[in-house]
């Protein structure tokens, strides 16, 4: 690549990642263009037709390395306002070393079709009428880019709730009020129900109600070009939401459809709760009886589709990156759900000039009633994480979770071994050799070590050590509540709450990932070459991808202190609640 100007599409992993890894293989500057393929008339009618993005559609968005640090580049891990000193001393290294434009399938039309060298592999072929090749070739482009480069104020708009009784516990939910255009999907659709949800909090609050706990609203600036106005407000506050946060609840987008959750699996069976209790505006079914038929309609095992019939909880999704819940869990360690309905909706107009009124009330939540679904889901989920008097974390999920993620790394490096010993093999056999096309040749593969065999016994260790303290705790559990709770004085409850506030935190470290250091969540994090694409266990997983061994030896142990200490913040809630309860 050194020296070109490299032509990428979108999907398959973050934009942001596409210009990265071409400057790092030498190119000088980036194109990147939505193929028909994903979001164009491969997949429906196109606007106005339809809902899919039409000829001239151009995908805007930003190419920070986020997965590295989100937030002002300028000053890294400090809140913009606090510390005017970084300004000078930060080297920006999360800001894109080459210029990159996006541009239109119509307009990246000519361009492909004027590349030449070998034909494109199938899965790197669009949905155009040309034939894809790799390049390179004759075909030149002249790229320039225009860029505005002054300062310009964000306004985050917050509003709080006092609590009544435990006012320095907080409930926070978020969404973002910028958009990069007009952004009636992105991020009104999801402003919207929250701002429903504040009115009829008014509503409650003229009535006499008072939450137990301070409930936090924010309205976030900055979102689309790095998280900036999430990230400076979590910076600038991380001390007061060290002691105070329960838990953050952020949405993005919202569509027509399914109830989409993820985040910290310590909050899986409160948010499986929920949706039990909210109807689906179309088929009348709850939210999560639809869900659970949907995972069963998908299940691509009988393994899968069984689980799904017979676990008490649905399983929710892990976060990467890509919207404003960054910051609080895997930066400050909070407790986070992302959640949003979509999945019958067409997304070809994803930050382009067409995401307006007209498109949203034509091909998506055309009644609204998905975003009164919203409100209505994510306004019970705020009230009950208020008023609950014992903070509803359940770490039996957790335990299970993590446990899965263990056997899936451990299988990586069995699969990683595997492959490396076929293929030097097939290079002994001269298959390689053989099978390459003398009029279109392909660089052979080179022989590799095979992976070593590595000690995972730190890790098998701590994750049957925490699967024990989260059995304890909801043995405790389940006896507390049979007693009714009577045993559990304010006294009590605020002691045990204040060590259940600390479970999320447990699981960060102080000096975070390698080589990305405000990335503190052990569990959690968007991969280092996907971007919003989460990697769970991501210091261990990110070392056997990258084949760095001593990494992964380095790791496993330091996840496995981790994992101990969340163990020992679930036995001492244990071992509050059995006093309490004998």
């Amino acid at each position: 690549m050194k020296g070109a100007i490299v032509i990428a599409r979108y999907f398959g992993s973050w934009r942001g990642i596409k210009p990265k890894v071409a400057a790092e293989h030498g190119a000088v500057g980036c194109l990147i263009y939505s193929d028909p393929r994903e979001d164009g008339y491969v997949q429906g009618d196109v606007y106005p037709r339809g809902p899919w993005r039409p000829r001239d559609g151009v995908q805007r968005g930003s190419v920070m390395d986020m997965p590295v640090y989100p937030g002002d580049p300028l000053t890294p891990g400090v809140g913009a306002t606090k510390d005017a000193k970084r300004l000078a001393q930060s080297e920006a290294q999360t800001i894109t070393k080459i210029p990159v434009l996006p541009i239109s399938y119509g307009d990246a039309e000519p361009l492909l079709a004027a590349l030449t060298g070998p034909m494109a592999p199938q899965e790197w072929r669009g949905g155009l009428g040309i034939t894809y090749h790799v390049g390179p070739g004759p075909a030149k482009v002249h790229l320039r880019v225009k860029s505005d480069w002054s300062l310009k104020p964000l306004y985050d708009v917050i509003a709080r709730i006092p609590g009544a009784s435990a006012p320095d516990e907080w409930i926070i939910r978020g969404n973002h009020h910028d958009a990069w255009v007009n952004g009636a999907q992105d991020p009104i659709s999801g402003q919207v129900p929250l701002l429903e949800e504040a009115r009829a909090y008014g509503a409650l609050l003229k009535q006499g109600w008072k939450p137990r706990r301070t409930i936090v609203y924010a309205a976030w600036d900055g979102e689309e070009p790095a998280l900036l106005g999430s990230t400076e407000w979590v910076e600038t506050h991380a001390d007061e939401l060290a002691h105070k946060a329960v838990a953050y609840l952020n949405s993005d987008t919202n569509g027509r459809g399914y109830l989409g959750v993820a985040g910290s699996h310590t909050l899986e069976e409160f948010i499986n709760d929920v949706s039990r209790d909210i109807e689906d505006p179309e088929t009348r079914l709850t939210v999560w009886k639809r869900n659970q038929l949907n995972d069963v309609a998908n299940a691509r095992s009988l393994e899968v589709r069984e689980e799904a019939r017979r676990r008490a909880n649905l399983r929710i999704g892990a976060l990467g990156s890509g919207s404003d819940y960054t910051p609080f869990l895997q930066h400050a360690g909070i407790a986070s759900l992302n959640l949003g309905y979509g999945g019958e909706d067409g997304g070809g107009i994803y930050h382009s000039i067409y995401d307006d009124f007209k498109w949203f009330t034509a091909f998506d939540d055309t009644s609204f009633v998905y975003g009164r679904a919203l409100a209505q889901t994510m306004g019970t989920a705020v009230m009950r994480l208020a008023d609950a008097e014992l903070l509803p974390y359940n770490f039996t999920g957790l335990a299970e979770t993590v446990g899965r993620y263990a056997r899936e790394v451990q299988k990586l490096l069995n699969d990683k071994q595997d492959s490396v010993r076929e293929q030097n093999r097939q290079i002994d056999e001269g298959v390689f050799t053989a099978t390459n096309d003398p009029r279109e040749p392909l660089v052979p593969p080179k022989r590799e070590e095979i992976p070593p065999y590595l000690n995972f016994a730190p890790l098998d260790n701590a994750v049957d050590a925490l699967t024990r303290a989260a059995e304890r705790y909801q043995k405790a559990l389940t006896k507390a509540e049979a007693n009714g709770g009577a045993a559990l004085s304010k006294t009590d409850l605020k002691a045990l709450n204040a060590t259940l506030l600390q479970s999320e935190r447990a699981l960060t470290l102080a000096d975070g990932l390698p080589r990305r250091p405000w990335y503190r969540h052990q569990i959690y994090a968007p991969g280092f070459y996907t971007g919003y694409g989460v990697k769970t266990l991501p210091g261990v997983r990110e070392a056997i991808e990258q084949k760095n061994w001593r990494e992964v030896d380095d790791q496993v142990p330091r996840l496995a202190r981790t994992l101990g200490a969340e163990t020992d913040v679930i036995n001492r809630a244990a071992e509050q609640l059995e006093k309490l309860t004998p």
